[in-house]
């Protein structure tokens, strides 16, 4: 999607108004997967429909069955299973959210949902755990025309429309190079890259386009990672290994994006976002706050006698009014990225954070892996092995 596309796009996730497919004003019938225990149901992926006039929650489904009545309960339905195959037979809804933090579980639910007949998908990162994974979800999505949309919440934050004007009107110069992090906590390393870098690897993809290829080192208190060091991960991940992780990504549009992760970096997390670096200006993005980014003007090179400000950019621009009174409360709670599916399915056309460009972010994540394996040189991406390359180590 061009960002002339994106721009158009993105005015539909603030405002959908009441649309029927086919029945007048039906509303879209909402499936919930949720797993108790088992990364529950993410960051409201579950409530976020009670707020959207265009859809009503039909049915639930939860393994365990105690989080099961608690989960009807909340979401006001009286369609509860403990098996989300049975769920999606018997009700067919029109969209399905795939709740579940934990992505081992997400391939089969996406695949389920998709061979029942869902016409939108809307499932919490990370998306799911291999290249291989994305490839059948890919083929299964463009097989039934179905629209599935990544739970990256700021991929969906009409800001990103300010920074692609601040940065075509020459706002900070030659665009350099973008420098990103995790949040460096105690799942500093590869359990950062996956759980919250996955959300700066895609603003990296929508910034820098295509990436070419990664070279990246994975360490465990300062020495590389051998095979030794690699075991089952929280969270369901699968194989990691590593508490520090360096990469390097050439990107499609000409420049160099690097992630960084250090477990207990002493940062307190304030460095979780990406910085655009320009030759005249820095712009400096916060994932998950508000506002989202702050423009810093100038050579970042060259000392200054006086404190650079840091300018707050909006989805006006830089320096302006937040003009969207609630904008905090539709991207963090999900309404954007819900309205964006909705719009997507009506309009036949792709989400803004599509089931490619959470495929990408997977391919970036255990890109960084093929390239530990080998001895860190530059691997190409698409990566030619599909599996958890930490499998091969």
């Amino acid at each position: 999607m061009d960002r002339r596309t994106f721009i158009a796009a993105s005015a539909s996730t603030l405002t959908v108004p009441a649309i029927g497919f086919g029945h007048g004003t039906d509303k879209l019938r909402v499936g919930v997967i949720g797993h108790t225990g088992r990364g529950d149901y993410g960051h409201g992926l579950d409530t976020v429909w009670l707020r959207i006039p265009e859809t009503e929650i039909v049915c639930v489904a939860d393994a365990n069955s105690a989080g099961l009545a608690g989960a009807a309960k909340k979401l006001q339905v009286d369609n509860s299973f403990t098996n989300y195959r049975k769920m999606l037979t018997e009700v067919t809804p029109s969209i399905v959210a795939v709740c579940p933090r934990q992505p081992d579980q997400h391939r089969d639910m996406i695949l389920a949902a998709i061979d029942s007949g869902a016409r939108g998908i809307y499932v919490e990162k990370p998306f799911c755990r291999t290249p291989a994974e994305a490839d059948e979800i890919i083929a299964a999505c463009d097989k039934r025309d179905a629209k599935l949309a990544v739970a990256h919440r700021n991929r969906y934050h009409p800001t990103l429309q300010a920074i692609d004007k601040l940065i075509a009107d020459g706002g900070i110069g030659k665009v350099l190079e973008i420098r990103g992090r995790g949040k460096g906590d105690r799942r500093g390393g590869a359990e950062d890259l996956w759980v919250l870098g996955s959300h700066v690897l895609n603003l990296m993809n929508y910034f820098g386009g295509t990436p070419k290829s990664c070279s990246a080192v994975l360490l465990q208190d300062g020495r590389r990672v051998t095979k030794a060091d690699v075991h089952e991960g929280n969270e369901a991940l699968g194989l990691l290994a590593g508490n520090e992780v360096h990469a390097r990504y050439e990107m499609e549009r000409g420049f160099i994006a690097y992630f960084d992760s250090v477990a207990s970096d002493g940062t307190r997390s304030a460095g979780f976002g990406l910085q655009i670096i320009g030759s005249e200006g820095i712009v400096d993005i916060n994932c998950d706050k508000f506002p989202l980014a702050y423009l810093v003007r100038g050579n970042p090179f060259e000392p200054t006698a006086e404190p650079r400000p840091w300018i707050p950019i909006t989805s006006a621009g830089a320096d302006k009014p937040e003009p969207i009174e609630d904008i905090g409360d539709l991207i963090s709670h999900h309404v954007s990225p819900a309205r964006d599916l909705i719009a997507a399915i009506r309009d036949d056309r792709q989400p803004l954070c599509n089931v490619r460009e959470g495929a990408t972010t997977v391919e970036m994540i255990c890109a960084a892996f093929a390239s530990h394996r080998e001895s860190s040189k530059a691997v190409a991406i698409p990566l030619e092995h599909r599996g958890n390359e930490l499998a091969r180590l």
